[in-house]
């Protein structure tokens, strides 16, 4: 729980209005470098924390202080929303206070949905986004990562005060970037006290990383060609940081193979001509029943594994079963016997995967029903109630 002062963490005073830095300030509130993203952040982390106790106290800290900067922020953007700028001097303007303000680079928002103050988004508008918080449920990458926001953050309200000639704006902003140095400080000193980076790296420390592998977590993957040369750095030589490896530098190279993929399965409903080539490209490149290329093992992921899957669902066998097989048991406990046996009351049989591959109707069985076969029985021709046109008897 939390409890609270009336009183501002610092004084925030502003002797200027000025509505354009308003809608400035809105970065460092609602923005993704602002106070909200880091106060959410620890305070979610604060209740992911499965670590060290001391971790999670000290996260729930630093997150209750943030709440006091959403709070110094969004006093400082009001203040500076009291009044209109002066350098306006449009009639409309003079006869509007509020049409001066957002002329002289307010937010409308700010006054239409705000009422001349604070409102949850950036500069330009944009609301602020959770996806912005990182809660990993890992203490090292959580720590690098709120080094980050950090660093991010203070280098915005640099910026903000430089931009600003009010006496107290820059009082109130200098409190806010010494504090955010200590921040950066005490994220980067939890992973000193977990053992540095030669304990921590690689993130996460936890996973068994394949031997076969390792010569590519210290490698360096160059993508220059003409006989440009790489660029030079700690990370191209020398003793790696986790200190399980040397640096080096690789001209990356294709170790793969060109990707291709099945044709696209009739429920997709894509263009005849795109199913018509998928079926080429798989004969044109040997690809084989298993759907992989010749030798391989591809099992249901190819062509001919979706219209096996296609068809048992047809047909209700086994995935895998010859295409004639049909399941075991009676057929009143046979799994889609009931389905089965309503299809042949209606003079219908299921049809082959391959024909819903090619985009034709599956063919009908001939039937007393359906004596002609065919696509499709024709309602004018042979129906259950009236003697067919080519003197078959009505059907009962």
């Amino acid at each position: 729980m939390f409890y609270h002062d009336k009183r501002t963490q610092y004084t925030v005073r502003v002797e200027k209005p000025n509505p354009l830095y308003a809608k400035m300030l809105q970065q460092a509130l609602g923005g993704v470098e602002g106070e909200i993203r880091v106060m959410m952040q620890y305070l979610f982390r604060v209740r992911n924390s499965r670590g060290p106790v001391s971790y999670r106290d000290m996260l729930l800290e630093t997150g209750t202080e943030e709440i006091g900067h959403v709070e110094m922020f969004a006093t400082a953007i009001a203040l500076n929303l009291e009044g209109s700028p002066a350098a306006v001097q449009e009639e409309q303007a003079r006869n509007n206070p509020m049409v001066a303000a957002v002329m002289g680079g307010m937010s409308a928002r700010q006054y239409l949905s705000g009422g001349l103050g604070a409102v949850c988004q950036d500069s330009e508008g944009n609301p602020f986004n959770g996806s912005w918080v990182v809660s990993s449920g890992n203490i090292a990458a959580d720590m690098f990562s709120n080094t980050n926001a950090e660093a991010t953050g203070i280098a915005l309200v640099c910026r903000l005060y430089e931009m600003t000639d009010d006496p107290g704006l820059k009082d109130v902003l200098k409190y806010l970037i010494a504090l955010d140095v200590m921040h950066q400080q005490q994220w980067l000193a939890v992973i000193e006290e977990l053992g540095g980076l030669t304990q921590q790296l690689p993130i996460p420390n936890s996973f068994r990383h394949d031997q076969k592998m390792t010569k590519f977590s210290h490698t360096f993957f160059s993508t220059t060609i003409d006989g440009i040369d790489p660029p030079q750095g700690r990370w191209t030589s020398g003793p790696s940081l986790d200190g399980k490896g040397e640096f080096n530098v690789m001209r990356l190279r294709s170790m793969g193979e060109e990707p291709r993929l099945a044709p696209p399965i009739p429920q997709a409903f894509a263009q005849l001509e795109e199913m018509q080539g998928g079926q080429q490209r798989v004969a044109a490149t040997g690809t084989s029943s298993n759907g992989m290329a010749a030798g391989g093992n591809g099992g249901s992921l190819g062509s001919e594994g979706i219209t096996t899957r296609i068809g048992d669902k047809l047909t209700d066998r086994p995935t895998g079963s010859p295409a004639g097989a049909r399941r075991a048991g009676p057929p009143s406990k046979r799994p889609g016997a009931a389905r089965d046996e309503a299809g042949r009351r209606r003079g219908r049989a299921p049809g082959s995967a391959a024909s819903l591959l090619s985009g034709q109707q599956p063919r009908l069985r001939q039937t007393p029903q359906n004596p002609h076969g065919g696509l499709r029985p024709r309602r004018d021709a042979c129906d259950r109630r009236r003697a067919c046109a080519r003197g078959h008897p009505a059907a009962t």
